[in-house]
């Protein structure tokens, strides 16, 4: 007789789940999208914009205080997502180099700011000294330093052969070019994921735009989207589009850019994933 085959059940309670998680983590994106387009106000969900139109995201780029705010946004992450990896490579290359003197103080420095820090009064008053506040160096400068990347990256470069450091050095390379042309050149999965997280953080930023920055032309549009939700800063409205228009297109032009990149970077960042936790 032939055996009975088992039903997977485990595999269809994944698939439940995961359908079901799905459909609660789309159905509010599709709502916002849906209510993107439609240039009539309604409440409710709905399939289809009853009156279709792109105007609530022309009045956006057309909005001087708006676009200002999603240019700041733009350079913010750009140029901060740039000088982070650039700290964070370069002070994670330096924690692998063993012969090094105080490198075991300096590693110990920073991972002692991991678990303590001065406290917010103690930072505002610091950074209010270098004369950093209310500028844009103060949300680009705060959130590059970061040492928690920077460990995960120092991970990565010793998990790299210590044979391709020996051969660079016998081939007679010197430390910055053995870090430009061998180190660099391998990490394009760490440098993707890391950067990543950068990118979003940057992008997504708002404290540090609440408690440093006090001029509102300076704020990014994570603040102009905030006060357009919350209803303390509402733009003026004009052509056929209406408040909730505007507002669930402020709300799309925020998600759609790592939309967009996370499947660029998608093989990168599985493999980066896993940064230092398998060593050889």
């Amino acid at each position: 007789m032939k055996s009975k085959k088992k039903i997977p059940v485990f595999q269809i309670v994944n698939g439940l789940i995961f359908i079901i998680i799905c459909l609660i983590i789309l159905v509010p994106l599709w709502k916002v999208l849906v209510d993107s387009f439609d240039l009539k106000t309604a409440y409710g969900m709905k399939m289809w914009p009853e009156k279709f139109g792109f105007e609530g995201y022309a009045q956006i780029f057309k909005n001087p205080t708006l676009f200002r705010a999603i240019m700041i946004s733009v350079l913010t992450t750009v140029v901060g997502t740039l000088l982070a990896l650039t700290l964070s490579t370069l002070g994670a290359y330096v924690l692998i180099q063993w012969d090094m003197p105080g490198r075991t103080l300096f590693a110990n420095m920073l991972l002692f700011t991991m678990i303590f820090n001065g406290g917010m009064i103690p930072t505002y008053l610091v950074l209010k000294g270098l004369h950093l506040t209310n500028t844009l160096w103060v949300v680009i400068l705060f959130p590059a330093l970061n040492v928690y990347n920077l460990v995960l990256m120092r991970n990565f470069f010793e998990g790299i052969p210590s044979s391709l450091y020996e051969s660079a050095t016998l081939d007679g390379c010197s430390p910055m070019q053995t870090f430009l042309r061998i180190v660099l050149p391998m990490s394009k999965a760490a440098l993707a994921s890391i950067g990543l997280m950068f990118a979003v953080s940057y992008w997504n930023d708002y404290t540090h735009y609440k408690l440093y920055i006090l001029d509102s032309k300076l704020y990014n549009f994570q603040m102009k989207l905030r006060g357009m939700v919350m209803g303390s800063e509402l733009p003026t409205v004009g052509g056929n589009a209406t408040e909730n228009t505007l507002k669930n297109a402020a709300i799309i032009i925020v998600i759609i850019p790592f939309m967009i990149l996370y499947p660029c970077l998608q093989k990168y960042f599985v493999k980066g994933v896993n940064i230092g936790a398998v060593k050889e």
